[in-house]
């Protein structure tokens, strides 16, 4: 069994071939990792392979997917929790089986949250970029205390619920939002409709899959429905902001800061270094002269526990396919 990763990094190297030890068969198991986005240019890399391993911005479209079949994958295993970039029903039409990650330390991409949150609220990036310099004034570091502030969580799902605890153990009111609301939730803070989410927290953040009904759920229609000055968070998927829309409302004022580990256009910037780059997307150059906008390269999920849990979980899956059994986190059930 041959598997080629793509989009990968050292440290996917390290938490994969340190797990692979403990697999029973894992003498048998060949990885070939390539730096490369899976993509119709790069696809040939695959060949040879009888299944690849993907992460989040690699391309699964229906042509990718033809390709792969034709060099003979069988098994497409996804290191990610989400799918928005896979063709479902050209996988389905293909055969191929295709499994995720669909949930790995919750605790780590909520506790990222919080750090965003409390580095922007707090000024925490600037304030040791100045005492670096020597400069220990606090003018411009004003903050606001968390307790007793209103947090909107949308999306209440494993990552969501672990938000939610962290805030109300700050001794924050939680609100809730999700078309399938967890009932643990309840212990946790009061589940409501969307506008009335938006207009009362001073905190918002997503934790939501993208989906077409989720795309730019945070755009030019909700964006006024926001109480005004509120933060926006999303550690969860770029396209459920309309970055544009966002930008305009953080220079009118309406929106008063925005934190984001994530961004729509982000497979063209995050996980390699483009600091001797000219990077020409005017969307994020303009984000990025703002002060009240906090931009980290999607390492929400970075954590040594949940490296290893990813890749445990990967390995399961595998089995899964190898023993032709039922796999609990395939996402064409059905």
């Amino acid at each position: 069994m041959k598997i080629a990763f793509f989009a990968s990094q050292p440290y996917d190297r390290r938490f994969f071939d340190e797990a692979l030890a403990s697999q029973p068969d894992s003498a048998s198991i060949e990885l070939v990792y390539h730096s490369a986005l899976l993509s119709e240019e790069t696809v040939v890399l695959a060949q040879g392979a009888q299944a690849v391993c993907v992460f989040v911005n690699d391309v699964l479209d229906a042509p990718v997917l033809e390709a792969l079949h034709g060099y003979g994958v069988r098994a497409v295993l996804l290191r990610c929790a989400g799918y928005n970039n896979l063709d479902l029903q050209a996988a389905k039409r293909l055969g191929l089986f295709v499994a995720r990650v669909p949930a790995y330390s919750p605790e780590a991409v909520a506790e990222y949250t919080l750090a965003l949150v409390q580095t922007l609220n707090r000024h925490t990036h600037r304030a040791y970029a100045r005492v670096r310099e020597g400069n220990f004034s606090l003018d411009g570091l004003l903050g606001a205390t968390l307790h007793g502030k209103t947090v909107g969580i949308v999306g209440t799902g494993k990552i969501g619920l672990a938000t939610a605890r962290i805030f109300k153990g700050f001794g924050c009111k939680v609100l809730g939002h999700d078309p399938y609301p967890a009932p643990a939730f309840a212990q946790l803070g009061t589940m409501v409709e969307l506008p009335q989410l938006l207009a009362e927290s001073d905190i918002v953040s997503l934790h939501c899959p993208l989906t077409q009904s989720t795309r730019h759920m945070i755009g030019v229609a909700t964006l006024p429905l926001m109480k005004q000055g509120a933060m926006l968070v999303n550690t969860s998927r770029g396209g459920l902001i309309d970055t544009g829309a966002v930008i305009e409302a953080l220079k009118s004022r309406q929106l008063g800061s925005l934190a984001i580990d994530v961004y729509e256009q982000e497979s063209n910037l995050f996980f390699q270094d483009r600091s001797s780059d000219i990077i020409d997307d005017d969307i994020f150059q303009r984000l990025m002269t703002l002060p009240n906008v906090l931009v980290t390269g999607h390492q929400g999920f970075f954590t040594i526990e949940a490296l290893r849990e990813i890749a445990a979980i990967t390995y399961h899956n595998l089995q899964c396919f190898l023993q032709g059994k039922a796999c609990e986190n395939s996402v064409l059930a059905g």
